[in-house]
């Protein structure tokens, strides 16, 4: 309050009001006079029975509504502008309840620039720096392929974005912090999940980032520029969780020769005595089950896990992981803090589209709600927004002579998940790798690395701008989220895989290589 800070923050969870009063309780006990604003609306889990009679459908695989019986919560993506206005009315610090990550970023661009809902290049802008901002320390050295130039890891700074009216970002760290903000930190935070790039779709804009220019002009600091953005679609997202059913397994360690073999016969077998356990309780078999194994014959850490209908059915394979500990093959170690594991629910999401006519969002400051009306620019009826259509790198190598190398040597990679849907965005060390990239990560290639888990559908997307092509993984993640039996349910792990694998690359490219990697 003395320095005349403003605060913003998705903070509020299932509750902003709650978290608002308890904000503003903190403040009278301190003596800081604060207005405190609460951003509502998104909270849609009212109307559960509503959307189950209207036969909403889940947008990426088209399942039907779950019984309104089973739904947990309900919630829509909300957009800047009401975060903006509670602003313009003199709040100092604003809660809001679910809403897009990027919002709370572009929230203080419109209202400190006064950015319009038509002027979409700028929204374009200004949610791009929200999007490198969101995650932290991943634009700074965290997550980092070169990771080692990131320097102390308990020490790495959190980015700083110093924007412009114009929509020009400089990301930056505070002084003395470790991490590293460099063209290839900050250009794997761009294409973290952000599937088709020409067409990130956000409630206020459908934003282009193919395009982006991403310039180091200073030690640590990048600036960044580009960005386009067209109008938004008519409907919000919202996400829906719903009970499932339930799931639980234990992590395990095998040590000592033929370890992987070893763990994959302790797995088969507890899967097999939970089955007959099963059976003899005429309970139905489990929905899924899952073994795997991280290693080789020397050491191997393995995963056994289940989903079942019911938490006695999910207790049965943990019984029997527990109880084959005695008949196992030698060298089995079970890590515990806790005791044997517990069945627990399974929380899966179901996305869907609303109207945003339909939506009731309010601005409170501490007294009566305010009706918030978001503007109306969107396309009408549409949920499309094609930007640019950026040509694929030219990919003709000719007649030169190639060698393998690992795609490391040529790249660095970020990979995140979209539901049940893996995005790994890959950015060339060099824009004259671009065409030899785009080449070697074919949809052969890519099914041959991620064949195991058994993607519906390859995409590629060329971003020209940043020198990166962005890669999906469609219906990868045995389901994705906490609904998913798999170690990584989240494919963060997916770019470290890609980027291990020998890719053909011209033989000449070989010697210029020394160096590129830290």
């Amino acid at each position: 309050k003395a320095r005349g800070l403003r605060v913003i923050a998705n903070a509020g969870g299932v509750n902003p009001s709650a978290c608002a009063a308890a904000l503003r309780a903190e403040a009278q006990a301190q003596g800081v006079d604060l207005r405190i604003a609460v951003v509502t609306g998104d909270d849609l889990t009212d109307r559960a029975a509503e959307f189950a009679a209207a036969g909403i459908t889940e947008m990426f695989t088209g399942a039907p509504f779950p019984e309104p019986g089973r739904i947990a919560s309900i919630n829509a993506y909300l957009g800047a502008f009401p975060i903006a206005a509670a602003l313009d009315q003199g709040a100092d610090i604003v809660v809001t309840g679910r809403c897009v990550d990027s919002a709370v970023t572009l929230a203080a661009c419109i209202h400190s620039f006064g950015w319009r809902a038509r002027d979409f290049d700028l929204l374009s802008a200004g949610s791009l720096a929200g999007h490198l901002l969101e995650c932290g320390p991943q634009a700074t050295g965290g997550n980092f392929t070169d990771w080692r130039m990131a320097g102390p890891l308990d020490a790495v700074g959190y980015p700083i974005a110093e924007i412009d009216a114009a929509g020009v970002t400089v990301i930056s760290k505070p002084e003395g912090t470790s991490g590293v903000v460099s063209r290839l930190s900050v250009a794997e935070q761009l294409v973290y999940e952000i599937d088709d790039p020409a067409r990130y779709l956000l409630p206020d804009v459908a934003c282009d980032f193919s395009g982006v220019a991403i310039e180091e002009v200073g030690a640590d600091r990048v600036r960044v520029s580009g960005a386009k953005g067209a109008p938004p679609s008519a409907s919000y997202k919202v996400s829906a969780t719903y009970a499932d059913g339930w799931r639980g397994g234990a992590l395990l360690q095998m040590d000592g020769l033929e370890a992987r073999a070893k763990a994959e016969a302790f797995g088969d077998a507890a899967l097999t005595r939970a089955r007959h356990r099963l059976r003899a309780a005429n309970a139905p078999d489990f929905d899924d089950v899952s073994v795997e194994v991280l290693g080789g014959d020397a050491a191997a850490a393995f995963s056994v896990a289940a989903r079942h209908r019911s938490a006695e059915g999910v207790a049965a394979l943990l019984k029997e992981i527990t109880g084959l500990a005695l008949a196992t093959p030698p060298g089995l170690a079970i890590y515990s803090v806790a005791g044997r594991p517990k069945p627990s629910p399974v929380v899966r999401l179901f996305s869907f589209l609303t109207p945003k006519a339909d939506v009731a969002i309010a601005i409170d400051l501490g007294g009566a709600p305010q009706p918030f009306r978001a503007p109306e620019v969107s396309e009408t009826g549409a949920a499309r927004a094609v930007v640019s259509e950026p040509e694929p790198f030219a990919a003709t190598l000719g007649d030169e002579e190639m060698a393998l190398t690992p795609l490391i040597d040529l790249a660095v990679a970020r990979s995140g998940d979209k539901g049940d849907r893996a995005n790994i965005g890959v950015i060339a060390r060099r824009p004259e790798h671009l065409p030899t990239l785009w080449a070697a990560l074919d949809e052969d290639l890519l099914r041959r690395v991620f064949g195991g888990f058994s993607p519906s559908a390859v995409r590629r997307y060329a971003m020209p701008g940043p020198g990166a092509l962005n890669i999906v993984l469609d219906d990868a993640l045995g389901g994705g989220g906490v609904a998913s039996l798999r170690l990584d349910a989240q494919g963060k792990a997916f770019a470290q895989r890609l980027l291990a694998t020998p890719i053909p690359v011209p033989r000449r490219l070989l010697a210029d290589l020394t160096g590129d990697r830290a």
